[in-house]
């Protein structure tokens, strides 16, 4: 399969990165300014560092299929299995807690955003670095390949 190597526009590129923090930073303020026990905002704070992880790690292995590089199929499936218990975790969690409907609905939409954008800046950076052969980083992408500079 023949994938084309773009650059993304510096526009996309902010915008993932401003998505990113923009949900990151309205989940953990509004944790912070929760009134919960710290064991519930240790819980939620995980939540999100795994699903953020999870997130990435199954956007990494969709591409790295693509591109015909090797994926076994236990990390493959390893990583949409985090994804998955992330969300139904963070489901769960909010399901039980004491909070407002509309809080509940806080939590949810910064996690979702802040998963959707993490991917969205990985794929981003892959693109960056795949679209510029004489980068620095471009190393990074060559298997078996000396460095010129070595």
């Amino acid at each position: 399969m023949d994938i084309s190597h773009s650059k993304p526009s510096p526009a996309f590129i902010g915008a993932s990165w401003v998505a990113l923090g923009l949900g990151m930073t309205a989940y953990l303020v509004g944790l912070w300014n929760a009134e919960m026990l710290l064991n519930e905002k240790g819980y939620y704070f995980t939540l999100l560092l795994y699903g953020l992880f999870a997130a990435v790690s199954v956007q990494k292995s969709v591409r790295d299929r693509m591109e015909g590089i090797p994926v076994t199929n236990i990390y493959y499936g390893l990583s949409w299995f985090a994804v998955i218990s992330a969300l139904l975790l963070l489901f769960i969690g909010l399901w039980n807690a004491e909070l407002a409907l509309s809080e509940k609905g806080f939590y949810g939409m910064s996690y979702a955003l802040s998963l959707f954008a993490a991917i969205a800046v990985q794929k981003n950076t892959r693109d960056s670095l795949r679209a510029d052969p004489e980068g620095q980083a471009a190393g990074l992408f060559r298997r078996g390949e000396p460095d010129a500079d070595a």
